[in-house]
C-alpha cells in the first residue's frame, strides 16, 4: 500500500462570499474537503495545506498579509501539519512540498481545493509528472465563471471541463463520499 498525503489547496478566505474572489460552490468544497480532513487525520496520515500569496499589494486577491490570504477556518492546519506558503500556480515550482512529500516517503496525493482551473490543475499534472499516483476529489474543488472571447462559460462547465480533462490523463477523479467509502 503505498503511503498517502492529502493536499489541500489554497482554501484561502478570498475565495468565500465577501472575499475578493468569491468562488462558486465554495462553501460545499469546504465542507467536503474538511471531512476529508478529519478522516485522513483519523487514518494517521499527512495533511498539507497550501497557501497562496501574491507578491505584490495590488493583486486582485490574496494580497501579502491580508485577512483574504490566510487559510479560511473550515480547513485550518493543526500545529502537526505544514502549511506550504507559494507565489505561482504549481504549488511545487519553488516551494518545500516535494521536500515535505520526500521526507514522509509519500507516493499518492489527494487534492482537493481551488481554484479547478488554475492551482488543482497545476498540482494535479505537475504531480503526476514527477511520477505520484494522484486523486482530486470533485465536489471538494470550486470554480468561477470565466471569459473567453466574448463568451461568459459558467463555472460548473469549467470545472466539469478541468475535472474531465485531468480524470482523462492524470489523476483519478473521484467524489468525496467514493474516498471516504474507501478508507
Amino acid at each position: 500500500m503505498s503511503k498517502s498525503a492529502l493536499i489541500v489547496v489554497d482554501i484561502q478566505n478570498d475565495y468565500f462570499p465577501g472575499g475578493k474572489w468569491p468562488l462558486v460552490g465554495v462553501d460545499a468544497a469546504a465542507d467536503n474537503a474538511a471531512r476529508i480532513i478529519n478522516a485522513t487525520r483519523d487514518a494517521g496520515d499527512l495533511v498539507v495545506h497550501i497557501r497562496h500569496e501574491f507578491t505584490s499589494d495590488d493583486a486582485p486577491f490574496f494580497t501579502p498579509n491580508s485577512e483574504g490570504a490566510k487559510l479560511h477556518p473550515k480547513v485550518l492546519n493543526q500545529p502537526n501539519e505544514p502549511v506550504v506558503l507559494k507565489h505561482f500556480v504549481n504549488s511545487f515550482r519553488e516551494t518545500e512540498l516535494k521536500q515535505i512529500l520526500d521526507q514522509h516517503g509519500i507516493e499518492e496525493l489527494v487534492v482537493v481545493g481551488a481554484m479547478s482551473h488554475m492551482c488543482v490543475d497545476g498540482i494535479t499534472r505537475a504531480a503526476a509528472d514527477m511520477g505520484y499516483k494522484v486523486k482530486v476529489i470533485h465536489d471538494a474543488c470550486a470554480s468561477r465563471d470565466l471569459a473567453f472571447n466574448g463568451t461568459t462559460v459558467p463555472a460548473a462547465h469549467v470545472h466539469a471541463a478541468f475535472m474531465a480533462a485531468l480524470g482523462f490523463a492524470y489523476a483519478e477523479v473521484i467524489s468525496t463520499q467514493e474516498l471516504l467509502n474507501a478508507k
